[in-house]
């Protein structure tokens, strides 16, 4: 207590120089806090779109994620119903798993037989109820970030398009699509009002009506090809209910979303219908070490000698991964720079007051006081200083993150098409919080070691007798 009281009060003989000293510590500690909070949030975001579009498992074919782009019906899964069932039943999972759902991707092409357009795309059948429940999913508290799913009641030829597929087919006017660029050339190369020929029509229409129904006469109409595994083409005319924008440019310009019982139809016609993933979202992210092992524990007992695989939302989106390592070497980088500053902040302060005391390090040294009470004394002013000038950095970046977070700012990713909200995370991180105070912390301490080191060692002598 006497070395605080102490450290304390020659803090306090010199105030502006301390408080320069806190401030300095006091502003990098708020710079790395609203970083970290700034990419803290960046990484949920990221995790809860991710999850919310294809959850935090996937059980696929060993190859579909290496080679499935180029044909992914060539791994689909026959028995993915007995997996689902499986999974709903089994009692460690049951409680863990929201949303099991089998997802349906397959390359096809997407025409607008009346405008003379049409452009490859990737189709994607989605149990719409599932999609729902999984776009609910908010684990993080993150302001909405996901739309409605409108394929939920729809008709069974009901789609929904990407922003890109809709500009290509010149779709914008009929699904109105704001701010939708139009061609130089109006006109388009097929008449208007022009219909389907006889044989295309014919394959369009082949299959029964479907259970679901159809759309009111006069909607937006497209015409989706795929073709079977065994390599026969298949048309379907669907209905395009909206036009909505995927996050990414890439899938905007070649996504269509689809019924799953439809997209089976088109792809398999009346065969056995398939999935090429089964998509598990789990109620909390901490439990995908425990729930990947006792699916592929569970896969093997069903199904011997299976030919699939576990992936969690790193794998299938390796973004995720790729995203969070370069803002984890940038806070690295920033904590680095900022201990930087501390350090020689610090270590000046200290300098100057074994300068100022040199008088008194000699007084106290011919009284009996020993080389380590003078590094102690010397080492807990620095520590002091590193404390004060941390909790006050938390204090002004919890409330510069309150101030930022109130104005309801969005920004724009990199290779992304929807505004986000711009929100910096510091409130509730408590290992980041803790981590960049200790550092902090240490980096002061560290700092105020060598002057205590030359103030131990200054001669009693020479020291009494300094001006």
């Amino acid at each position: 207590m006497m070395t605080l009281s102490l450290a304390a009060r020659n803090l306090l003989r010199n105030r502006r120089r301390s408080l320069a000293t806190v401030l300095a510590l006091a502003i990098g500690a708020t710079a790395v806090l609203l970083f970290g909070g700034y990419s803290a949030d960046i990484r949920y975001t990221l995790l809860t779109d991710y999850v919310q579009t294809g959850g935090h498992l996937q059980v696929q074919h060993k190859d579909f994620f290496l080679f499935g782009n180029g044909n992914p019906t060539a791994y689909g899964l026959a028995d993915y119903g007995n997996v689902v069932q499986a999974v709903q039943r089994d009692p460690v999972l049951k409680d863990k798993v929201k949303v099991v759902s089998p997802v349906l991707q397959f390359g096809g092409l997407a025409g607008n037989y009346a405008a003379g357009v049409s452009r490859p795309v990737m189709g994607l059948g989605y149990v719409a109820a599932d999609v729902a429940r999984m776009r609910q999913w908010n684990e993080y508290g993150l302001p909405p970030i996901s739309v409605p799913y409108r394929l939920v009641d729809a008709p069974e030829d009901a789609v929904i398009v990407g922003v890109g597929v809709a500009r290509v087919l010149l779709l914008c006017d009929q699904l109105k699509v704001p701010n939708c660029p139009k061609p130089l050339v109006s006109e388009a190369a097929t008449p208007k009002g022009a219909t389907l020929p006889d044989d295309i029509a014919a394959l369009a229409g082949g299959d029964a009506p479907s259970p679901g129904g159809s759309a009111a006469p006069g909607a937006t109409k497209i015409e989706l090809l795929a073709t079977q595994p065994r390599g026969t083409p298949n048309v379907a005319a669907l209905t395009v209910l909206a036009a909505e924008d995927q996050g990414y440019k890439e899938l905007d310009e070649v996504t269509v979303k689809l019924q799953l019982s439809q997209a089976q139809r088109l792809v398999y016609g009346r065969g056995e219908p398939k999935a090429t993933a089964i998509m598990l979202q789990l109620e909390h992210t901490a439990d995908i070490p425990e729930a990947a092992a006792r699916l592929r524990q569970l896969l093997d007992e069903t199904m011997p000698g299976h030919a699939l695989t576990v992936l969690d939302f790193k794998q299938v989106n390796p973004f995720y991964g790729e995203t969070v390592s370069l803002f984890n070497t940038i806070f690295g980088f920033i904590f680095v720079l900022i201990g930087g500053i501390v350090l020689f902040t610090v270590s000046n302060t200290m300098m100057a007051a074994v300068m100022e005391r040199t008088n008194e390090i000699g007084t106290v040294r011919a009284v009996g006081l020993r080389q380590a009470g003078i590094r102690k004394l010397f080492v807990t002013e620095g520590v002091m200083l590193g404390c004060v000038g941390a909790l006050v950095g938390v204090a002004m970046a919890l409330l510069l993150a309150w101030g930022v977070n109130s104005l309801q700012l969005t920004w724009l990713p990199p290779g992304s098409s929807t505004p986000l909200p711009l929100t910096v995370r510091v409130f509730g991180e408590f290992g980041m919080i803790l981590s960049t105070t200790v550092g902090l912390i240490l980096v002061a301490t560290l700092s105020a070691w060598l002057p205590a080191w030359r103030a131990a060692k200054l001669s009693i002598v020479d020291a009494l007798r300094h001006v």
